[in-house]
């Protein structure tokens, strides 16, 4: 049989087409001994080889033999069904892919935002289970103070200028981070109203309500979930965002460029 020859299989009732030559990518396996007419488990009947084995797992064997990766749903939950059928199989590649438990399971994350509005003041902290989830924000957010500049001459007929001066968030801790905006309490004439800016958005918001939306857009995008709002305190009546992500599995692939053995590599 060439390997560029079409073969039809029925694995357990679903019908699946592919070439020859996919389905000897390992030369040890059954399914390459099944081809070459050395394994009589499996019969020809009405034009299609009938294997009796779990036919919507054997889709998830099929696109790894096509790619040379593993990559399952997020919510996939038939890991030691589908390293049954691997080994039925006799896919030592990929039985040492589903090993790999740790790399298959789904993992959240999980952030928290803290709100709270005072006159014409507004204070944000963000909490994050997961460190580059902060850091992400940090690297996007930037606070704005407004600070008079100084007189160019002695003359007043012009308005005073005003710089804006940035300032990163605050760090408390590898996990969250910490910043406001609008006008200052302090009146002293060297500060004046705090404004914060989201990246890729470039306006300069000083409204906390706004800032808030831009904040909740931004997690959203990074493809977090809102599943939950509470009060946090009722005396300073701090709100509270909940969010979490579900982190895909890491797609796995072998390493093609060592012949001896088998190296797992996830990809990037």
């Amino acid at each position: 049989m060439s390997g560029q020859e079409l073969v039809t299989l029925n694995v357990g009732g679903k019908v699946f087409t592919t070439r020859s030559s996919t389905l000897k990518q390992f030369p040890g396996s059954r399914l390459t001994r099944m081809l070459d007419g050395r394994d009589q488990e499996f019969k020809m009947v009405g034009g299609q080889i009938f294997v009796d084995r779990d036919g919507v797992l054997f889709s998830f064997i099929l696109d790894f033999l096509r790619t040379h990766q593993l990559l399952l749903p997020t919510d996939f939950s038939d890991h030691l069904r589908l390293q049954r059928e691997a080994l039925f199989y006799e896919l030592n590649p990929l039985v040492d892919l589903l090993n790999q438990e740790h790399t298959l399971q789904p993992r959240s994350a999980l952030v928290e935002v803290h709100f709270l509005s005072r006159n014409t003041q507004a204070f944000f902290r963000v909490f994050g289970s997961c460190s580059k989830t902060i850091e992400m924000l940090t690297g996007r957010i930037a606070v704005f103070i407004e600070q008079p500049s100084a007189p160019a001459s002695s003359s007043n007929s012009s308005p005073p200028q005003v710089t804006l001066l940035p300032l990163p968030p605050q760090r408390p801790s590898y996990h969250d981070l910490v910043f406001q905006c609008g006008s200052d309490s302090n009146t002293d004439n060297q500060t004046g109203i705090r404004y914060v800016s989201i990246k890729p958005d470039n306006r300069k918001l000083a409204n906390g309500t706004n800032v808030l939306g831009l904040l909740i857009d931004t997690l959203l995008m990074e493809g977090f979930h809102l599943v939950g709002t509470r009060t946090v305190s009722s005396e300073d009546r701090t709100e509270c965002y909940s969010f979490e992500r579900i982190k895909k599995p890491d797609t796995l692939a072998m390493n093609k460029t060592l012949k001896s053995g088998t190296t797992l590599v996830p990809e990037q």
